[in-house]
């Protein structure tokens, strides 16, 4: 297994200790769908979407505001920049500072809850 996912799957499973309802791709049997895909199925769940892909998942947000179209939200995270403990000390933050429904539409950098 290399770190990196060994790194990912400690994140999720301190989130889920911390009481967060977390669920991975891999959870949701969702590998094979693109990240457009992926967001329209989180926003469907109601869910938020959180990714070290910075690049594709703020042109989709971009996308999505053009055509008039809503997201759960996107929280982004530079890969590999953050520890897990300074990950989830910063999603605890913004879950305790913003509701589902302050989510609706955002793009948020992480980084800005890791003060």
């Amino acid at each position: 297994m290399n770190e990196l996912f060994t790194a990912r799957i400690a994140l999720v499973l301190a989130l889920k200790k911390s009481n967060i309802n977390v669920i991975t791709v891999a959870d949701a049997a969702r590998f094979s769908f693109s990240d457009e895909e992926q967001l329209i199925w989180a926003t469907e769940q109601r869910r938020v979407v959180y990714s070290f892909n910075m690049g594709d998942f703020q042109q989709l947000h971009h996308i999505f505001l053009t055509k008039g179209m809503e997201h759960s939200g996107i929280i982004l995270v530079p890969q590999q920049r953050y520890s897990i403990g300074e990950q989830l000390r910063g999603l605890l933050k913004l879950i305790s500072q913003k509701t589902a429904e302050n989510m609706t539409n955002q793009l948020i950098f992480l980084s800005a809850y890791m003060k």
